[in-house]
């Protein structure tokens, strides 16, 4: 029981972190190209794990953890953040929200594929009305979607599910920030290059703005968030802690009334409501 309340609180806390990737990598490209920011995001992030990975000693991944460890890096340190990044220079960061709703039943799902979980049939209709429910606000509080922008944020958040699965599935044996350190050093070599080639011709016309939006990304999104959540989908399961991320969208919204003094509206304090009440049905029925 211990180890599932310690799950559920590490997991709650890198969703609160994520809620913060899409609004500053739209604000990053911006300024950078989607593949820039993707490559030197990794990079950053790379530098810091294998510092980490150093000074902590830690032991390298057997063999049989090379091929896991490369599906984790093309789904959440590649596939992820460059699908959506080029996403969101066609469709709003708000308009996104949709596709997050979607994020947890794909993690469900790779999570019975990849991590041989088997939640009880009542989990999948919690899921499913909360995936349901922000999908509906989403909607609800505005467009500002496209045919392109949609296929690719469907294509990242299904690369993502994949990534979370076998991460936490690794993370049993590794460790969690562990094995987000050593993804990224297995795309390192890639991402370095690509970095390189992309370089901004000219640095004087970017703005303060697109650094922080990257600053966050490397080093929260790509490494802080991860070592919370991997050790939250390992201890409390992965199909279960995964419904946190219905909560993601509202944090974000939460976090955009607060410092930038935006308008809650009614509709998110309902479908907040009506999402924690799906997250405590399917936490029940994992």
């Amino acid at each position: 029981m211990e180890r599932t309340t310690a799950g559920w609180g590490s997991g709650l806390l890198g969703v609160i972190i994520f809620s913060g990737s899409l609004p500053a990598t739209r604000v990053a490209v911006l300024d950078f190209t989607p593949l820039f920011v993707t490559s030197a995001r990794a990079v950053i992030a790379a530098l810091l794990g294998a510092t980490f990975l150093l000074a902590l000693r830690q032991r390298c991944p057997a063999r049989g953890d090379l091929i896991p460890l490369a599906i984790v890096a093309i789904g959440v340190v590649v596939g992820f953040p460059l699908l959506t990044g080029v996403a969101l220079r066609h469709i709003t960061a708000a308009h996104s929200v949709v596709f997050v709703g979607l994020l947890p039943l794909a993690t469900a799902i790779f999570a019975v594929l990849r991590g041989g979980e088997r939640p009880k049939p009542a989990f999948w209709i919690f899921s499913i009305a909360g995936a349901a429910a922000v999908t509906g606000f989403a909607l609800y509080n505005g467009g500002g979607g496209s045919l392109t922008g949609d296929l690719l944020m469907v294509a990242a958040i299904l690369l993502c599910g994949l990534g979370y699965a076998e991460g936490a599935t690794l993370s049993r044996r590794l460790g969690g920030w562990q094995v987000i350190s050593w993804a990224l050093l297995v795309s390192l070599p890639v991402m370095a290059v690509i970095a390189l080639t992309t370089l901004p011709a000219h640095w004087n016309g970017i703005g303060w703005h697109a650094y922080a939006g990257l600053a966050y990304v490397s080093l929260f999104s790509m490494m802080l968030g991860f070592v919370f959540w991997y050790r939250g989908l390992a201890l409390g399961g992965i199909a279960g802690v995964g419904q946190l991320q219905l909560l993601q969208p509202f944090f974000g919204l939460l976090l955009a009334g607060v410092v930038l003094g935006e308008p809650v509206a009614w509709s998110m304090i309902a479908s907040t409501a009506i999402v924690i009440l799906c997250v405590a049905g399917a936490k029940r029925f994992t």
